[in-house]
């Protein structure tokens, strides 16, 4: 979307959060591929001019197509120009698409401009295939229909040490957002900018049993060649490559001779 008050026109995204189907279905069990500092992250690393998160609550969703265009669009970011993808559906019950939106730019004076099907080897990328490639451990495909590599941002909190008892310290990330898809279970490559510096590691994505019983998904990381605290920092796993699935080790050794190994195998595929 590109807005004007004065004649220069500024690319501005229009988001919404939280996500519709957190509010009117109240899926709790939704799963996205960026949080909010994630998403802003990217915007601007892209040049954008302006991000508007406006707030999805069941009063906004009541809103007719031609009181969100004329309303919103038009009145409130005096759009001249709106990009939008060849799918994409709007207003109270999503009763209005493309052609619609085309029909209200004759009348209201913007230009739409429609966004065909990106596709990525013959196959039509969406945000559906990029989930069941995370779900499923494909990190290739995901990082390739995103365009960047799939990321988790999370705080570093305490952990019970016993990685740095066998020499493989790791950092826990908790990422506070619960709708934050995590990918499959498993030992990843990954990279991440830590103080200015590009440092590699590898991570590990598992449960941990929790008092009540329940299981919790617990992420740790063990970079190489790096010793610095790391304590209460919010940092950005950048995911490479997914090197295996987790295991139960019969001993602390055998669990070592494993952490070496996913070590040389995740410097290789880094190397490449």
């Amino acid at each position: 979307m590109k807005t004007s008050a004065t004649g220069a026109l500024k690319s501005t995204v229009l988001t919404f959060f939280p996500h519709p189907r957190m509010v009117l279905q109240k899926d709790v069990d939704i799963k996205l591929l960026s949080t909010i500092g994630e998403k802003t992250k990217i915007l601007k690393a892209m040049g954008l001019d302006q991000l508007i998160i406006h707030p999805f609550t069941k009063e906004f969703s009541r809103l007719s197509a031609t009181e969100f265009v004329r309303d919103i669009l038009v009145n409130k970011l005096k759009t001249k120009k709106i990009i939008i993808g060849y799918d994409h559906r709007f207003g109270r019950n999503r009763n209005a698409n493309i052609t619609d939106l085309k029909t209200f730019g004759s009348a209201l004076d913007f230009e739409v401009e429609e966004i065909s099907a990106q596709e990525i080897d013959e196959v039509s990328v969406s945000s559906t295939k990029i989930r069941k490639a995370l779900n499923e451990g494909d990190i290739p495909t995901a990082n390739a229909y995103l365009g960047y590599h799939y990321m988790l941002t999370g705080s570093v909190k305490k952990g019970k040490g016993l990685g740095r008892q066998i020499d493989f310290p790791t950092a826990n990330l908790n990422i506070p957002e619960s709708y934050k898809l995590v990918p499959k279970n498993g030992v990843y490559a990954v990279q991440s900018e830590l103080f200015g510096k590009t440092v590699h590691g590898m991570m590990n994505i598992g449960f941990n049993p929790t008092v009540s019983g329940k299981k919790q998904v617990s992420i740790e990381i063990h970079y190489f060649d790096f010793n610095q605290d790391l304590y209460g920092q919010e940092i950005q796993v950048d995911i490479l490559h997914r090197i295996r699935d987790e295991h139960k080790f019969e001993s602390v050794e055998a669990l070592k001779s494993q952490l070496r190994k996913d070590r040389e195998t995740s410097l290789s595929l880094i190397s490449k």
